[in-house]
């Protein structure tokens, strides 16, 4: 070879491929499931909403019930606030619009409101299990920390909403302000978290308006919301957390309204009555914050939970709670609302065979019916007691299988492919060798990361590993690797000596 022709070919070599293209999983519409009919979902708003004008609701702050009387309301002796259906329809028609959630990189926007689907992580665990597999122990800064930078590099993890509690942070307010920073400085997509007390969201929003670099930049693309748990089933408002959500809006932070009844403890037993009661007592926490400002960004949050009648503890991973969840999903499409559910909270203590089929189960139904907002969806168990950072990088790569099959087929002449199928049967006979099948076998598969397809005798001279090591070595790869940075070191600087908040580099 002469010396042209042997650079040439080190050149060829030394040129890095382009990056198969790979099929899209993220922001697909869900919608093909329907477990309602549209008589039944009439149904079902009609009753939500004779609950909220014959029951009302109890613990409205009293300037809210004011303007909620002005606009048609009945402030009862007992302290019930009975909302008419035309307040309720007034409210919805504000928030019946498309609402987009923000990272703080380019392409991680999360438009809710027209059947896209997004999956993430969610709780507020107070035990993680230990890297051991077996052991439970309380959760730590640190904890939150590593689950952030988790969600950061998987793909199939779109949002961080905050997944446990930080035990070894001792009060409300410094465990809620140190919460947003550990998240924010862990991931860049968009952060979902809580606050106590109403007094302490302006420190949150301190926070994003220094990183957005000015309160306008923020608003304008807001990449931190709030879980507001608004009301206290049956049909009881949280004042505090009104106030919370008060705040919230004021600041510009878009506010998740999150109803939490659990079927047999505080809502009904049948599936409709208490799909009934969450779908009032969420449309309560629309009503609330249109009162507040018929401009806040709201996200419609009904979670009805199933309770084991036997036990009273929560059934997150039951066949009863895939159905109402997904019921859910499409009354919150039934309204045109963005919204946002829980699927994947598996009663399953580990990432088992019991994790597996619950967390499939319950989330394929919530993307099918076209949930917007997938939260618990990666690394929860026992109910939301416990988190498992393997099961964070099992669950992303079972969330891109699931998010791929909500892709529609594409029927075309070129799919179809008569003349190729004609030119093969009476050809080669297989279509291992076509120019089509190769030049597809990226875009139109989604390989998984973790799971195994290797026959046997590959897989057994390759150690035979199972899931949980492949998925132990990848969460330590992540780990072990230098944290990328998302809060320029100044600023951090200035934010941990302003907020005495925890040193996560130390």
């Amino acid at each position: 070879m002469t010396d042209k022709n042997l650079n040439r070919s080190r050149r060829r070599k030394n040129k890095a491929a382009p990056a198969p293209i790979k099929p899209k999983t993220r922001g697909l519409a869900g919608g093909y499931l329907t477990i309602l009919s549209d008589a039944d979902m009439a149904a079902i708003d009609a009753a939500a909403k004779a609950i909220l004008w014959q029951t009302g609701v109890v613990g409205a702050p009293h300037r809210l019930a004011e303007k909620a009387c002005d606009e048609g309301a009945v402030l009862t002796h007992e302290g019930r606030l009975q909302i008419p259906p035309a307040l309720t329809s007034k409210a919805l028609s504000a928030f019946a619009k498309p609402l987009t959630l923000y990272g703080r990189k380019a392409g991680q926007e999360l438009h809710l409101g027209s059947g896209q689907v997004y999956t993430g992580t969610g709780g507020a665990a107070p035990l993680v299990l230990d890297e051991d597999g077996s052991t439970f122990r309380e959760a730590g800064i640190s904890d939150l920390f590593k689950a952030a930078r988790l969600a950061e590099a998987l793909e199939h993890i779109h949002f961080f909403s905050r997944p446990v509690v930080a035990r070894d942070i001792e009060t409300p307010r410094d465990m809620d302000i140190a919460t947003a920073f550990t998240s924010l400085k862990g991931t860049s997509k968009h952060i979902m978290t809580s606050v106590s007390a109403a007094e302490d969201v302006a420190a949150i929003a301190d926070i994003c308006f220094t990183l957005a670099g000015s309160e306008e930049a923020f608003r304008e693309k807001p990449f931190l919301s709030l879980n507001i748990n608004h009301i206290t089933p049956p049909l009881r408002l949280a004042e505090e957390a009104v106030e919370v959500m008060a705040e919230a809006i004021k600041f510009g932070l878009p506010v998740q309204c999150n109803t939490f009844g659990q079927l047999g403890a505080s809502s009904p037993v049948p599936l409709a009555g208490s799909l009934a009661q969450t779908c009032a007592e969420t449309l309560a926490g629309l009503v609330m914050a249109w009162l507040i400002d018929e401009n806040a960004k709201a996200i419609f949050g009904p979670r009805p939970m199933v309770t084991d009648l036997r036990t009273g503890a929560m059934s997150g991973g039951s066949g009863e709670q895939a159905l109402i969840m997904a019921a859910t999903a499409q009354m919150a499409n039934y309204y045109q609302l963005p919204n946002s559910v829980i699927a994947g909270a598996t009663d399953a203590k580990t990432a088992d065979a019991q994790s597996g089929f619950e967390k499939s189960l319950n989330i394929t139904l919530a993307a099918q019916a076209g949930a917007n907002l997938i939260t618990q969806a990666c690394g929860m168990h026992a109910g939301l007691m416990a988190a498992a950072l393997e099961s964070y990088v099992i669950d992303s790569d079972m969330a891109g299988a699931i998010l791929r099959s909500l892709a529609p087929i594409e029927v075309s002449t070129d799919t179809l492919m008569i003349a190729a199928i004609d030119e093969t049967a009476k050809g080669a006979g297989h279509f291992l060798g076509h120019a089509d099948t190769y030049a597809r076998m990226h875009s139109d598969f989604l390989y998984p990361e973790l799971a195994c397809r290797l026959p046997v005798e590959t897989w057994t001279q390759a150690g035979a590993e199972d899931i949980h090591s492949r998925a132990r070595k990848k969460v330590t790869a992540i780990l072990s690797s230098p944290p990328e940075t998302h809060i320029p070191k100044t600023i951090e600087t200035a934010l941990r000596q302003k907020y005495a908040l925890p040193d996560l580099d130390g």
